[in-house]
């Protein structure tokens, strides 16, 4: 019972830190339980199975925190709901049990690295394989305080997850020695110790926030929240209706020294979506052009569903869609850029959502269930990407826009690709929609604040169904406009061209911790046996 008791408080303190409700102060204790229960399993030789008794606590103890925090995704698809909350809390128990088979093998210290370095390094892999659900990484937790955190600029996300576990291992040692000699001192000594590694960078955090400043130049951009049901309107509504719809709204706040409009991630989406070949010959780019000739100064950005048709196999990609033995079809969740100039510019969307725009592992998992796309509203269809980060010039400014399109912006050192090549600001174009009003939108929003910080980029974000925002290069949300309301929103953004050593630097403490969790783990188990 008491091994049960000390597992559900983990999954509790973890559930209760999380944005956009929670306090991520339990974050530095949310561990401290389970890492007690796997020592009090290991040390106790009266017990049987203990493998399986810690996995199946780990377990519950993960399904607690990936239910509380992500259940919302129910609201989109009950399977993929399903298949992110069990298959996340299931490799989240499988770390506990390999830090365990490694605390066997050596000492309490080095056991207690090797976890911390394999959960950093979980995390990363989370950003980068085909099954990549980031959304818990425990970086984000500290999103509703961007006063915290602006020393995110030279660690990124990564930062926030090893502080994290730095103050949970002290601490869990501590208590250990304690429990061991009765002496209060161990105590004492790691409430000063964490003490300080909680502090020091939260006093640090808050100077930046006060004493920093971004560059002077700014540009006025307007964002467009439309508000349309993607499950009922969205996909039987017409490009040329949609279209009039964000003019409409567009012309409530556009002055004739505006030069960013946007709107959201593919707000137009009729049929098939508009044949990308043919694009600049299309009803839906003339329909744009026309409100830039009234706005010379303007660049008008908005998200499409585009497709382009194959007939010669040696066209087709492994994204490509077949349809029968002549014709294959690629579809792409792309933004387009509109200005004066007589081509416009796209981006094709690269961090696609999973089991809805992509198929992972699919030359595997294909033959075995069949086709297995998740549907929400519209095509359901592998989508096209491209490899590198475009970043759209701002015409008329010396300045470039950074299209990150939806589930984009929870990459952080993905978003630093943007901005390395020449991005000043970022506009995040999302359909928070499908998820109603939920946590889902909220955390969404919430971890755009991390990209701002990391990158010292302001950020216009246009929501179909909100919230659509205006976020400063420190964080601070400016403007918002509430969930399920339609309108825009006006404001004077900053344009910084410095790089933050984060954009420079990248994820590298996950590489470092990918680094020394692998040597421990060799060391470990290419030598003898230790006592800790």
């Amino acid at each position: 019972m008491k091994h049960l008791l000390l597992a559900l408080a983990t999954g509790l303190l973890l559930a209760l830190g999380w944005p956009t409700y929670g306090f991520p102060v339990l974050l530095f204790v949310a561990f401290i339980p389970l890492l007690y229960v796997a020592h009090d399993i290991k040390v106790n030789d009266t017990l049987k199975r203990k493998g399986w008794r810690l996995f199946g606590l780990a377990y519950l103890s993960f399904f607690i925190w990936n239910f509380i925090t992500t259940n919302w995704l129910q609201y989109a698809d009950v399977f993929g709901a399903s298949f992110a909350i069990l298959v996340n809390s299931l490799l989240m128990a499988l770390l506990i049990l390999l830090y365990q088979a490694v605390s066997k093998r050596t000492t309490v210290n080095k056991a207690l690295l090797f976890l911390i370095t394999l959960w950093i390094s979980f995390e990363k892999l989370h950003l980068n394989w085909e099954f990549s659900w980031p959304w818990l990484n425990l970086g984000n937790a500290f999103s509703e305080y961007p006063k915290w955190i602006q020393w995110y600029e030279y660690t990124g996300t990564f930062g926030g997850t090893l502080w994290i576990w730095m103050v949970n291992v002290i601490l869990f040692k501590a208590f250990l020695n304690y429990f061991k000699t009765s002496e209060k001192g161990f105590l004492k000594r790691a409430a000063v110790l964490t003490s300080a590694i909680i502090c020091i960078p939260i006093i640090f955090s808050v100077v930046r926030f006060y004493t920093y400043t971004p560059e002077t130049e700014t540009i006025e951009a307007v964002v467009l929240q439309p508000n349309i049901n993607p499950y009922t309107e969205k996909y039987n509504s017409t490009n040329k209706r949609v279209g009039d719809l964000l003019q409409r709204l567009a012309k409530k706040k556009l002055t004739k020294k505006t030069n960013l409009l946007v709107a959201p991630e593919t707000v137009m989406a009729e049929g098939y979506g508009v044949n990308l070949p043919k694009f600049n010959r299309s009803p839906e780019f003339f329909q744009a052009k026309a409100l830039v000739y009234r706005y010379p100064e303007l660049n008008y950005l908005l998200g499409f569903q585009f497709y382009q048709k194959h007939t010669n196999k040696a066209d087709i990609l492994p994204t490509s869609n077949q349809y029968n033995d002549h014709l294959w079809i690629d579809y792409f969740n792309s933004a387009a850029l509109i200005n004066s100039d007589i081509q416009p510019k796209i981006y094709h969307k690269s961090k696609l959502v999973v089991g809805v725009e992509n198929f992972p592992y699919q030359s595997v998992l294909k033959p075995i269930i069949g086709d297995a796309m998740l549907d929400l509203g519209g095509t359901v269809a592998m989508k096209t990407t491209q490899h590198t980060r475009t970043a759209f010039n701002i015409k008329d400014t010396n300045y470039k826009v950074a299209p990150v399109i939806c589930y984009e912006s929870v990459y952080g050192e993905f978003v630093t690709g943007y901005v390395r090549n020449g991005a000043n600001i970022l506009a995040i174009m999302t359909n928070d929609a499908w998820w109603g009003k939920t946590q889902g939108h909220k955390q969404h929003l919430s971890y755009a604040k991390l990209r701002a910080i990391e990158t010292r980029r302001a950020i216009a974000r246009s929501a179909n169904t909100g919230i659509s925002a205006f976020i400063s290069p420190k964080g601070e949300l400016l403007q918002t406009l509430a969930y399920n309301t339609q309108g825009s929103l006006k404001a004077e953004l900053p344009v910084n061209t410095n790089l933050t050593f984060y954009v420079k630097a990248g994820d590298y403490i996950a590489r470092i911790s990918m680094f020394l969790a692998l040597g421990l783990f060799i060391i470990t188990f290419f030598s003898r046996k230790a006592r800790g």
